[in-house]
């Protein structure tokens, strides 16, 4: 948040102090006044929906313009390893990866090519042999983590996902809706980019090798 507030105009909420306690830590933040986006969303004009849409597209569009250093690839903002709880592993934490071969593989379990796979599985594995733009990334654009009032977005928050990595990323998982967000499916592409080819492949290797299908 703090790497956000720095160096865009995203509003997020300003970071005060962070802490460790028990072996576990806190982040005392501000308190941004605003409403998650998706509340009453049905109830909005179609006009509404549109200027908050664009909002919210121009914010990605200017984090995208962010550049990482030279020696980050798959990371954490600072380098480090990312968290997420919908990529499978021995742990919630993850990389940094030197490359998107070595991500791809972490999301394989590390399963290579081999001509006596399932064709499914071949074509993920070629398709994850791409070159995608690193940038940095949110990782979870859900209307419960856009905060607005009236006609205006106030803020983004729940960065824990955050971190530099495949420009379609972000795309992929925004598309992993929860119940609670089920509208959100039909509004994606009118703030994100469509990527309509990795979403097939992400929902490829949710089906062979995720813990949350989609």
């Amino acid at each position: 948040m703090r790497f956000i507030s720095q160096n865009t105009s995203i509003p997020v909420p300003r970071v005060y102090c962070a802490f460790t306690h028990q072996d576990c830590t806190y982040i005392v933040m501000q308190r941004i006044q605003g409403d998650m986006m998706g509340a009453g969303w049905v109830k909005r004009s179609e006009e509404s929906k549109t200027r908050l849409l664009s909002q919210l597209g121009m914010m990605i569009r200017e984090m995208r313009e962010l550049q990482p250093p030279k020696d980050i690839r798959i990371a954490s903002v600072d380098g480090g390893s990312l968290f997420d709880c919908r990529v499978p592993g021995p742990s919630l934490r993850f990389g940094p990866f030197r490359s998107i071969h070595d991500f791809h593989l972490h999301l394989r379990e590390g399963m290579r090519f081999d001509p006596r796979l399932g064709p499914e599985v071949q074509d993920l594995i070629k398709q994850d042999a791409g070159h995608w733009p690193i940038v940095f990334t949110h990782g979870d654009l859900s209307s419960l983590n856009v905060l607005v009032r009236g006609d205006d977005v106030v803020g983004i928050v729940d960065w824990e996902t955050a971190g530099w990595y495949p420009s379609y990323w972000e795309y992929t998982t925004a598309s992993q809706i929860n119940p609670q967000n089920s509208f959100w499916i039909n509004e994606i592409d009118r703030f994100l980019d469509p990527r309509p080819g990795e979403l097939a492949m992400e929902r490829t290797r949710q089906k062979y090798f995720g813990d949350i299908p989609f």
